[in-house]
């Protein structure tokens, strides 16, 4: 137990080292890029610190696995060259049993993660939207909520927010949609309730209206039912409305399957939100794989020499099953294979590949 401890104990510190220094490189290159990204409206060394601190929590999540590598091998190599490797295999403690400290230890950090950073990742990305649309005089215009699809267009004449029950797959096609108008000053103006919406070029088109001007004594009373279609200019595109979904990692872990229910009964496909919650519940074996990974090819003596060599080929490793990772991502979100099959085959894969390699070296 007291080696154990001693181990995790190493693991975590290098793993904290690690992540500190990428925190401080990216911090220094993610104020540099937003001081250049708003250069034209002007924007502080504090504001644009402010922002990276916001956006750089999401970078270092991405690559939380390429961290753990490093840690891992940075462990390895160093109790190889304190011949403490050598001191515990003279024990009689085995390799494989000798890595369940720091296989544990990656899976609690993989816990930890997805419990813990993950919602902080989140509401950090959030806010980032919010403080970078404040700078770029932009803003949302697409929420999701028990009540449906809600959107949101603005122009010169004011603006108008559109909530509907349901929606196509892409947004461009809304049924038992309202829309609500506002003057610049916020006053309400109409409200015009359509039984579908069909987004064009530069307008909505609308069928089955009923329309009532808000700015009389008695709305109902003047109220009136428009025949055939009707054309309600916008600003919207097809792509402002995808984008308005932003990505499955802005939302946190905890809130992400009621996120999905919503989404799916708005008429949306939610597959990208289920690959991404896959995904984040497989990334405590993630980790471990990239720790059995770091192991099967630097959890040797210094004196067999070839150091660089094995590092180098500890790094390929972790890259090749990072990137799969990705390519099994893009695979499941677009329906090529099955959600479980894209988020959980690469690290068991990894995992499975590492063990054989560690089997491999332990018995020859």
């Amino acid at each position: 137990m007291t080696l154990n401890l001693y181990i995790a104990r190493r693991f975590l510190g290098l793993f904290a080292r690690v992540f500190g220094a990428f925190l401080g490189i990216m911090m220094t290159i993610e104020i540099i890029e937003q001081m250049r990204q708003y250069s034209d409206p002007g924007i502080s060394l504090r504001e644009a610190a402010v922002l990276a601190l916001m956006s750089v929590p999401s970078s270092l999540y991405r690559i939380l696995p390429l961290i753990l590598v490093l840690s891992a091998i940075g462990l390895f190599l160093g109790l190889a060259r304190s011949s403490e490797l050598v001191v515990v295999r003279a024990a009689g403690r085995s390799g494989l049993r000798f890595l369940m400290a720091p296989v544990v230890t990656a899976l609690l950090i993989g816990a930890a993660a997805v419990g813990v950073m993950n919602p902080i990742v989140a509401a950090t990305s959030r806010e980032y939207d919010v403080l970078s649309q404040g700078h770029a005089r932009g803003g949302s215009i697409l929420s999701i909520s028990d009540a449906g699809l809600w959107l949101r267009q603005g122009s010169a004449d004011g603006q108008t927010v559109i909530q509907a029950a349901r929606a196509n797959l892409d947004g461009t096609e809304l049924y038992d949609t309202t829309f609500q108008t506002f003057a610049p000053d916020g006053t309400p103006q109409s409200r015009i309730e359509a039984a579908t919406a069909r987004l064009d070029p530069g307008a909505w088109v609308l069928t089955g209206v009923k329309r009532w001007p808000l700015d009389v004594a008695n709305p109902e009373r003047d109220a009136v039912m428009e025949a055939g279609e009707v054309r309600l200019p916008t600003d919207l595109t097809r792509d402002k409305i995808r984008d308005g979904f932003g990505t499955p990692s802005a939302i946190a872990i905890w809130d992400l399957p009621g996120y999905i229910t919503g989404l799916e009964q708005a008429g949306f496909s939610a597959r990208a939100h289920r690959v991404w919650l896959q995904m984040e519940l497989a990334l405590p074996l993630l980790f471990a794989s990239m720790v059995l990974i770091a192991a099967g090819f630097t959890m040797r003596h210094a004196r067999f020499g070839k150091t660089g060599s094995m590092v180098m080929l500890a790094l390929l490793g972790g890259f090749v099953i990072f990137f799969l990772r990705n390519f099994g991502q893009v695979l499941g979100e677009n329906g090529q294979i099955p959600i479980l099959l894209a988020a959980w085959t690469p690290p068991i894969a990894a995992a499975l590949f590492a063990l054989g390699l560690l089997l491999h070296l332990e018995d020859g």
